[in-house]
């Protein structure tokens, strides 16, 4: 299929996307298509049925005699038979879809599809029959039929354990927010820095700039502050008031206030769950739920700590809700009041940098390492990539370890440690941090966890480097310097 001009990147989405819908195998086939909201699915999956041909329907909040009538009129319109189509349930539904793809390969498209389980639970089991295999209707077909939804929660349980659909896909495609490299060349940034700040914000979801922005993007790193004014922090935009609408969009977050205030705690720095139980004065036992539920729906990250066992800690996934929470929130009856903006923000740009900035360089920080550093400068493949506390019981204290880099265990080995890394936002890095970095290496390697003979040390900065710190790089073969150039891959 011929990708859109207009079409920014999702090279792999509409790679995976042409060979699906494309493929000349009689019988037809299944796909899911996830992601959080504002991604450009419906752009995408609406670009593939114009680029074959193919059926796109969209489903709203309905009930399910209303979405029939629906979808039997948006059929009509793109098959024109002879009488319209009225469908009495959706078994008739699924089998006219089917239909389409008689003579060659078609793609159909329902989006949104758990609004449509939403009022009839038992669609996916209908599905699941009309897919069944050596089923007349299925084998004569080469539809390609695409379930899209943004609810991930219920996305992700419809292909799971005994879920009616669960191996009938042949396709699961997760549509996800752009990386910050992307991102920096989508909002058209060709400044390091403040790309990471305008990153810090709104992250890779596409949907900000075109539409929520206006296509209003800094114009240098002079504009940022007027930028977040104008933007973020102005009612008029839709983005003032997106935070709170994708918390409300989510169809298992019922009781809002409580996920709230999950999300308010995470944000002001509380990452473990005793810390956010404490910050609420709750019972750990009685946030349980609140965090299952924001991680099934992709708003809360759990991470493992690298170095302690069942100590994990929470991350907000999703940058404006993390800006939101930070920022906004708490003044959120200022910000309402016209021309508050430009007042709120002088006073909140200190809390920004440490609540909001700093945590997002530090995880840029830990992606550039698993998804973008190259193996030889790492020292091997990193199997995955982490953060966590290092003890120190001589002392009695612990060092936050901000970057850690486990690759790949050879046989019975310990796993290697390729890298611990320091990331300072602010801060002009020099040879105390190297030092400091050194002394933690020891540490581990009297822990006996991982293999730490040939473990690198990483010092990531967005302030710089001063000359101590170049000249230890320069004379010693395991010692790493990484830069805003560097992670934005313009070194």
């Amino acid at each position: 299929m011929r990708k859109p001009s207009e079409m920014f990147d999702r090279d792999y989405e509409w790679s995976a996307l042409s060979r699906f819908i494309t493929d000349e195998q009689p019988g037809a086939t299944l796909g899911v298509v996830s992601g959080r909201r504002r991604q450009g699915k419906t752009f995408l999956l609406d670009a593939a049925c114009r680029a074959e041909e193919g059926f796109y329907f969209g489903a709203t909040e309905a009930t399910d005699t209303e979405s029939l009538r629906r979808i039997s009129a948006a059929l009509t319109a793109h098959v024109r038979p002879p009488t319209p189509y009225h469908f009495a349930d959706w078994s008739e539904v699924v089998d006219s879809l089917l239909a389409l793809g008689a003579e060659r390969p078609v793609p159909v498209v329902i989006d949104e599809f758990p609004y449509l389980v939403k009022a009839n639970p038992e669609l996916p089991s209908i599905i699941q029959e009309a897919f069944r295999p050596l089923r007349e209707q299925r084998a004569s077909s080469r539809t390609r039929m695409l379930l899209c939804g943004s609810a991930l929660s219920f996305m992700g349980r419809l292909l799971s354990g005994n879920a009616p659909l669960r191996g009938r896909a042949g396709l699961e495609l997760v549509v996800r927010p752009l990386d910050h490299r992307l991102a920096a060349e989508f909002w058209d940034i060709t400044d390091p820095h403040l790309a990471m700040k305008v990153n810090a914000i709104v992250g890779g979801t596409p949907a900000y700039r075109r539409e929520f922005a206006r296509g209003d993007s800094p114009s240098g790193p002079e504009d940022f502050d007027d930028w977040v004014v104008r933007t973020v922090l102005n009612p008029e935009t839709p983005l003032f008031r997106e935070a709170r609408y994708l918390l409300a969009e989510e169809p298992d977050l019922r009781d809002t206030a409580l996920y709230l205030s999950v999300l308010g705690a995470v944000a002001d720095g509380n990452a473990t769950r005793g810390g956010i139980a404490s910050h609420m004065e709750r019972k750990a036992t009685d946030i349980t739920h609140p965090i299952n539920v924001l991680e099934d729906a992709g708003l809360l990250h759990k991470d493992s700590d690298a170095f302690r066992e069942n100590r994990p800690t929470y991350r907000i996934s999703e940058p404006l809700i993390a800006f939101y929470h930070a920022i906004m929130r708490p003044v959120w009856d200022q910000l309402e009041r016209p021309g508050s903006a430009s007042r709120v923000w002088q006073a909140s740009r200190r809390r920004f940098v440490s609540k909001v900035l700093g945590p997002h360089f530090e995880q840029v920080c830990r992606e550039w390492a698993l998804h973008h550093a190259d193996p030889d400068l790492l020292g091997g493949l990193p199997a995955r990539v982490g953060h966590g506390i290092v003890h120190d019981t001589r002392a009695r204290t612990g060092h936050e370890v901000d970057v850690a880099i486990v690759g790949i265990p050879d046989g019975s080995r310990r796993p290697p440690l390729l890298g611990i890394g320091e990331a300072k936002w602010n801060d002009t890095m020099g040879a105390a941090h190297i030092e400091r970095l050194r002394h933690i290496r020891e540490l581990i390697a009297r822990g006996g966890r991982y293999d730490t003979e040939r473990t690198r040390l990483f010092c990531f900065s967005g302030g710089g480097f001063n000359d101590k710190a170049r000249a230890e790089a320069e004379t010693s073969h395991d010692i790493r310097l990484i830069d805003l150039p560097t992670l934005y891959g313009r070194a």
